[in-house]
C-alpha cells in the first residue's frame, strides 16, 4: 500500500449511500468527515435519490448520492480514509448488499486504472447500477478532460435497468464545498 501523498490533485468521484438511521444526517456526516481530510476537498455534489434496494432485498430503501473530489491523496490513501469514515459512522459488514448505516464507494479517479486486492479502478460494478450512475450524471462535467466517463455514463444510462426505482429524494444534503450539479 501507498503510505504517501503524491501533491499533483486529481480528481475522484465517489458514490454514498445509506438505509439506516437518519440517512440523511449520515450521508452529511460522511461528507462533512471526508471534506475535513487533509487532501481532500469536495468540490461538487448530486441530488439526493431515494432507491430500492439491489441484492439483498429485504431491507429499507436507500438514499444515494455521488460526489467529486479534489484529492492529493494516492487512490489507496483516499479508499482507507472512506473505510475509516465508514467504520466512525457505524458500517458493519454483515451481510453482502445488506442494509448499512454508509457506504462509500471510490468509482472514479483521474487518469487512474489499478486492480489490486483491495481496490478495482474504475469501479468493476458502476456502469451496472442505475443508483450510481443516475447521481453521477449529476456531477461529471461536459468537458474535454471529462468527455470519457461522461460517454460511459451516458451510454450506460440508455438502456440500464432499475431507474424506475430511483425518485429524487432532495437537490441538496450538504452546505459545504462549491455546491452542487453542473448539468
Amino acid at each position: 500500500m501507498n503510505t504517501h501523498s503524491t501533491s499533483e490533485e486529481s480528481e475522484a468521484y465517489i458514490a454514498l449511500g445509506a438505509n439506516l438511521g437518519d440517512r440523511a444526517g449520515t450521508l452529511r456526516a460522511a461528507l462533512d468527515r471526508l471534506d475535513q481530510v487533509e487532501g481532500i476537498r469536495i468540490v461538487r455534489c448530486s441530488k439526493v435519490y431515494e432507491t430500492e434496494p439491489v441484492g439483498y432485498l429485504d431491507q429499507p430503501q436507500f438514499l444515494n448520492m455521488a460526489a467529486a473530489l479534489q484529492t492529493s491523496l494516492s487512490p489507496e490513501e483516499l479508499l482507507q480514509k472512506m473505510l475509516d469514515i465508514e467504520t466512525q459512522l457505524g458500517r458493519t459488514r454483515d451481510i453482502r448488499y445488506g442494509p448499512r448505516t454508509v457506504d462509500l464507494d471510490l468509482l472514479w479517479v483521474e487518469g487512474q486504472q489499478m486492480d489490486t486486492p483491495d481496490l478495482t479502478l474504475p469501479h468493476p460494478r458502476m456502469m451496472e447500477r442505475a443508483f450510481v450512475l443516475v447521481p453521477l450524471s449529476d456531477i461529471v462535467p461536459q468537458n474535454e478532460q471529462s468527455s470519457r466517463l461522461r460517454k460511459l455514463i451516458t451510454a450506460a444510462l440508455l438502456d440500464i435497468d432499475g431507474k424506475e426505482g430511483i425518485k429524487l429524494w432532495t437537490t441538496s444534503v450538504w452546505e459545504g464545498g462549491s455546491g452542487h450539479s453542473v448539468s
